[in-house]
């Protein structure tokens, strides 16, 4: 029989029944606490529901308020050899009902599972979207069920769906076997150091890749103890991350780039003044670019407290590659300087100066996997120092997308100009230097101007960084076609509060002047949009594609605009 996670999750269950397996945390609450016994028997108890209600391979959406529940139902999944879908809450906003249609529907879902806090949305979305779905609410399911592990279970067998965020383009549910699990967790153990003595956690919700896979399987599989938070408390208090890492002695937790900035912009000297971060040795930072600036400014900020700079893991990953591709404690170098020209030419050569000088952030070694870095034109395997698409080949690469043979021919059995293969194409662009990975960007995001690459997320970090009014909110800079049919970029971004017309004026020149001056580009079009009006995936990546189609689209409202006068120079 393959080992699964399941084997090795009964092996904590057997050894340490009373120990914490998942602390949930809660604001003006006691916090909810599951230990391996218990855990172990509301699993049994799920999985015995669902077998009567569901066949072997049947998709299951996970739709759960924060909580523990989520954790028992996906391990009931596996235990009842049901395909699990985690997916979050429906939400309010039509496009997001949308997106879990498209979900439910592309993975063809049997039944939806989540707890009493979110039956009436969920009930309330499977009704208006057909009744195709049956709702069923787990921890309702009382009764005892016995923790035994299924029979047969093959490595190649789908664990579950994980469905992509979406942030170049529509879901899709990538195909997560047991074996790919098996081996991201394992990988992921080994490289940050874990133990059973190390506890785990964060804010990052348990329907994303590295909330589940990247986060709650590794405590799990060791019988550490997964330390959680709701990920919308984090949003309105930061400091709740940083208060649950220092109250729980978490050792590893992690986020994108910008829940660090967050913590930055809006904790209190007081709130500081309350941490002590000795504790965290893995501060694991990916999911979207990693900015330079943002690991210098955390590090100042928190050292007082005990956190250390060594602790800072850019990461790179993606759900394609279950959650895990590459990133080890304290890489060095950290970051690198180098020419702006020569990124804009497709290079990372040494920077010259501080005129011509920006920051590459290293994601570490990718040693579980074979990476290529290839030219997207000509499919050659570039050398060290070239920025091409990144592209993977292992154990941890999922199987495909579901019910999508095209997509998956195309991005997961991709063959170099000599052969090599198959390989997945990430979509993402970067280089390798010295074995480690420098990632750059989207490949369908960088704006090409001129012959140069200009990376959005450099634009979007900049002006947060120089326009402090700007700091904490959200913009998306991407191209279009101007009228003699050339790229040129527009930038989107929120603002807060009421201004008259000449102070959203001033602002938007001030938007124009930045990015003139540090990329060389003058924008076609600024638009000042409300808060919120920036699309996000579920993990908080900006939807450059979706904002851009909405933008040609006219169907953003903003409160502002400026737009270049016809025939001006750029």
């Amino acid at each position: 029989m393959t080992e699964t996670i399941l084997h090795r999750i009964a092996a904590a269950v057997g050894e340490r029944p009373e120990h914490p397996a998942v602390v949930y945390v809660r604001e003006h609450d006691d916090d909810e606490v599951l230990t391996y016994g218990a855990l172990a028997d509301r699993a049994a108890a799920i999985a015995a529901r669902l077998r009567e209600v569901c066949e072997p391979g049947d998709r299951a959406l996970l739709m759960y308020p924060s909580g523990t529940e989520f954790v028992a139902a996906f391990l009931g999944c596996l235990l009842a050899r049901v395909v699990a879908v985690p997916a979050p809450l429906p939400g309010h906003y039509q496009y997001q009902r949308t997106r879990i249609s498209a979900i439910a529907q592309d993975a063809g879902a049997r039944v939806a599972l989540t707890a009493a806090g979110g039956v009436t949305d969920v009930g309330e979305w499977a009704a208006t979207d057909g009744g195709r779905v049956a709702v069923h609410a787990t921890d309702a399911w009382s009764g005892a069920g016995a923790w035994v592990l299924p029979d047969g279970v093959d490595g190649a067998d789908v664990a579950l769906l994980q469905f992509t965020s979406g942030s170049t383009g529509d879901p899709k549910g990538v195909v997560v076997t047991h074996a790919n699990l098996s081996h991201n967790t394992a990988c992921i153990t080994r490289v940050y150091g874990l133990t059973s003595q190390t506890p785990v956690g964060g804010w990052i919700p348990l329907y994303h890749d590295m909330g589940l896979m990247g986060q709650l399987l590794p405590a799990l599989v060791l019988g550490a103890t997964a330390v959680l938070l709701s990920p919308t408390a984090f949003a309105k208090r930061p400091r709740m991350w940083l208060q649950t890492i220092s109250r729980h002695r978490v050792h590893y937790s992690a986020s994108p780039d910008f829940g660090y900035e967050l913590c930055l912009d809006r904790m209190t000297d007081a709130d500081v003044a309350t941490l002590e971060l000795s504790c965290w040795k893995v501060a694991a930072n990916g999911s979207e670019p990693v900015i330079a600036s943002t690991l210098r400014a955390f590090t100042e900020r928190f050292a007082p407290v005990g956190f250390d700079g060594a602790a800072f893991t850019p990461s790179y990953g993606m759900a394609e590659a279950t959650v895990y591709v590459s990133g080890e404690p304290d890489p060095r170098p950290l970051t690198r300087s180098v020419s702006v020209a020569a990124l804009e030419a497709g290079r990372l050569v040494a920077s010259s100066g501080a005129d011509d000088a920006t920051e590459v952030v290293n994601c570490g070694r990718p040693e579980d996997f074979t990476c290529r870095v290839v030219d997207r034109a000509t499919l050659r395997v570039l050398p060290e120092g070239e920025v091409g698409e990144i592209w993977l080949a292992g154990p941890s690469v999922g199987a495909g997308y579901w019910g999508r043979l095209d997509a998956t021919a195309e991005q997961f059995e991709a063959h170099t100009a000599d052969g090599e293969g198959p390989f997945l194409r990430t979509g993402d662009l970067g280089a390798l230097v010295d074995g480690d990975l420098y990632v750059t960007g989207r490949a369908k995001e960088v704006v090409i101007i001129h012959g140069r690459n200009i990376y959005p997320q450099d634009v979007e970090h900049s002006i947060r960084a120089e326009l402090r009014e700007l700091a904490s909110l959200s913009g998306a800079a991407f191209a279009v076609a101007d009228e003699a049919g050339r790229d040129a970029m527009v930038v989107l971004h929120e603002v807060r509060g009421r201004r008259d017309g000449e102070a959203l004026h001033g602002l938007m020149m001030s938007i124009q002047q930045l990015v003139a001056r540090d990329f060389g580009v003058v924008p076609s079009e600024v638009h000042l949009l409300r808060p919120g009006a920036v699309r996000k995936s579920t993990s908080g990546k900006v939807q450059r594609t979706t904002m851009r189609e909405l933008h040609l689209a006219r169907q953003l409202v903003p409160v502002a605009s400026w737009s270049r006068p016809v025939g001006s120079v750029r």
